[in-house]
């Protein structure tokens, strides 16, 4: 992920096709030493593309990823009723988790021998 954030730094910065000795020079700056496989692996992947380009295939590849908890939005109409059946049993494990932290609370910073 380093180099090809380092890469993309390159770029923005206004060289279109940035080398190793560049990406070098960026991870140098930050401490961190390059590995030359890796970083030519990222250098002959992104060599000749537009960025913009791959960066908006990778925004569409992700768009289709759920994350933090969301329910993904389907075609298929079946596909999103089996993610309403755990939702309230989530709701009662909150609920436990808040009675038990309401009791902890009732000693008020107390303890049995103060």
């Amino acid at each position: 992920m380093r180099y090809v954030a380092s890469y993309l730094l390159a770029a923005l910065g206004g060289n279109s096709s940035p080398n190793a000795k560049d990406i070098k020079k960026i991870l140098d700056s930050v401490g961190i030493e390059a590995d030359d496989d890796r970083l030519n692996k990222v250098i002959s992947e992104l060599n000749g593309k537009n960025i913009e380009d791959v960066i908006a295939q990778g925004v569409g590849k992700l768009a289709g990823v759920p994350a933090g908890g969301a329910v993904a939005v389907s075609a298929a109409p079946g596909a999103a009723a089996p993610a309403a059946g755990p939702a309230p049993a989530a709701e009662e494990k909150k609920e436990e988790k808040k009675e038990e932290s309401e009791e902890s609370d009732d000693d008020m910073g107390f303890g049995l021998f103060d």
